[in-house]
């Protein structure tokens, strides 16, 4: 743990914008999948994306498919959720999650490397 760093959250109206960044400082996770998880006041830690270890798959909770987007720069080292249409229900600390398999998974438990989180709430 503490090998993956989000930025990002903050306060927003709804209906407003966010974009979150995850970066790994000092170690390379190009070859693991990666995903995003949220746990908002008085609620499990639950699935929002994931993407595959290239990008070529990206998985979507329902609660936020078509309204958010997961991508990745591998030369960056990084992930990104790009967040629209925000919603009172989405105010969550968001975590990043890394996990080895390479097509990329929406179960809590595959993930064995995660940030400290970054909070975002959607407030007017």
């Amino acid at each position: 743990q503490g090998q993956l760093v989000e930025s990002g959250g903050g306060l927003v109206q709804p209906g407003g914008s966010l974009m979150l960044s995850c970066e790994a400082p000092g170690r390379d996770f190009s070859d693991y999948a990666r995903g995003w998880f949220r746990q908002g006041p008085e609620k499990e830690r639950e699935f929002v994306a994931a993407i595959s270890w290239r990008g070529r798959r990206t998985y979507y909770a329902d609660s936020v498919k078509g309204r958010f987007t997961i991508s990745r720069d591998l030369a960056k080292n990084a992930v990104f959720l790009q967040m629209d249409g925000l919603q009172p229900e989405d105010t969550a600390v968001y975590y990043c999650g890394a996990e080895s398999s390479v097509l990329g998974s929406t179960a809590l438990s595959d993930y064995a490397y995660w940030g400290q989180g970054t909070r975002v709430t959607v407030s007017s």
